[in-house]
């Protein structure tokens, strides 16, 4: 069998690559190894699917801390704009959310993954389900198709390799295109899970102290050599019977795997008041005690915090909690506020890829053409979505790198002996 453009994984950037290869007037087959496309599209969002994020492209590759400078090129051929101009034409209209993220206003991510594979449908773009790839064919530098686990030979002048990472394997993210890229010659940088929860063994967390305390608003940093604040981030938390998760964390988890290549233990900060000064906040809580000064200190101050987090951080402070105001020392007092601001704790991981939303390291991206996602090592080989070594925060951004790169792979696919 033979045709143009071979598809390798139908999830978003499997989808958008083969639907821009095909409006080139390619032959185009996708080929999915799982029961049904989009799977993994289909579970983004929380079901809803944050096709994009509005913001600024300059915003967006800040928010694509690992190589997101890459994109710049593809942003240049189709950007978050012409993502949003895409899903419109096809009749799915958006809605702008917090934060600038976008999301179906039907609230259905199925909406999403319909509208893509009925534009498929339209294109002519033949689709196998239920069909793994053993292997990608190459010949004197160039690919030369794929082998089917059935032993079927398909012959294509290119081949997009759109299979995933390793995160959420349940929706077929397995890592099988890896040995393909290194049977071309590429380099798989170290992989590992992130946008993830992290893991701690301090005392607090196995004791189950906190667990379900959720944090609104509050700033949590990863710490490097000398105490130095190696990344923070100002979200919602939640601790867990394992360490910490919740939108802070998930985004901190990167810098904590980095991290953790050079110490066995990484510390973290939390600063439940970061919109405070430090002298804001010990000025508040003194007026909060002056004014209350033959309460206990636990009810003195019931409204700054949740019970939980508050009775915790007395206790970092030394405090008993039942001890009335007037009879707390200020040096104690001093310390308490202190903490509020800078309680610091021992992190020693994450959780594994099943856990995790996104993969960290892939295909080096030194070894891909960034103007077409296509391989300098073997021509006619093309790469886009999470299989890359480009991992950017939850809120819209990883897909739309993955439909960023799908496209400009797809495009620059269909081009090939046109």
């Amino acid at each position: 069998m033979e045709t143009d453009v071979i598809v390798i994984g139908g999830g978003p950037s499997g989808l958008m690559a083969a639907i821009s290869a095909a409006e080139q007037k390619k032959r185009v087959l996708l080929i999915e190894k799982g029961p049904q496309l989009g799977r993994k599209l289909i579970l983004s969002g929380g079901g809803r699917c944050n096709v994009t994020n509005r913001r600024s492209k300059e915003e967006i590759i800040a928010h694509i801390p690992g190589n997101g400078r890459f994109l710049y090129s593809a942003f240049h051929h189709f950007d978050n704009m012409d993502i949003i101009a895409f899903f419109e034409a096809l009749g799915v209209g958006l809605k702008e959310e917090d934060h600038g993220r976008m999301f179906p206003v039907s609230n259905s991510a199925r909406s999403v993954r319909d509208a893509m594979t009925a534009r498929m449908d339209e294109l002519g773009v033949r689709v196998f389900l239920k069909t793994p790839v053993q292997k990608v064919l190459y010949q004197d530098g160039h690919v030369a198709g794929v082998k089917l686990g059935n032993g079927e030979t398909i012959h294509a002048s290119a081949v997009i390799v759109a299979v995933g990472g390793k995160a959420v394997p349940r929706t077929g993210s397995t890592g099988d295109g890896y040995k393909w890229a290194e049977e071309a010659g590429h380099t798989i940088t170290e992989l590992y899970p992130t946008e993830v929860p992290i893991t701690s063994n301090e005392p607090f967390i196995k004791s189950r102290r906190l667990q379900g305390t959720s944090l609104r608003n509050v700033s949590l940093s990863v710490l490097g050599k000398k105490n130095k604040t190696v990344v923070t981030h100002q979200m919602d938390m939640i601790f867990t019977h394992f360490g910490i998760s919740g939108p802070a964390a998930l985004r901190c988890s990167m810098f904590v795997q980095q991290a953790l290549k050079k110490s066995e233990q990484v510390w973290m900060k939390l600063d439940l008041f970061p919109d405070e000064t430090d002298q804001e906040v010990t000025k508040w809580i003194r007026e909060l005690l002056q004014e209350n000064p033959k309460k206990t200190i636990k009810n003195a101050l019931h409204a700054i915090q949740q019970e939980k987090i508050l009775l915790f951080m007395l206790e970092q402070a030394d405090i008993d909690a039942e001890q009335v105001v007037q009879q707390v020392s200020p040096k104690k007092i001093e310390h308490f506020c202190e903490q509020l601001k800078d309680f610091r704790f021992r992190v020693n991981g994450t959780l594994d890829f099943d856990k995790a939303f996104v993969t960290g390291g892939g295909v080096s991206v030194k070894e891909i053409v960034p103007q077409e996602m296509q391989s300098k090592k073997t021509a006619g080989l093309f790469f886009c979505g999470e299989i890359l070594d480009i991992n950017g925060y939850t809120g819209g951004y990883n897909i739309t790198s993955a439909l960023v790169t799908g496209h400009t792979a797809g495009y620059h696919a269909g081009l090939i002996n046109k």
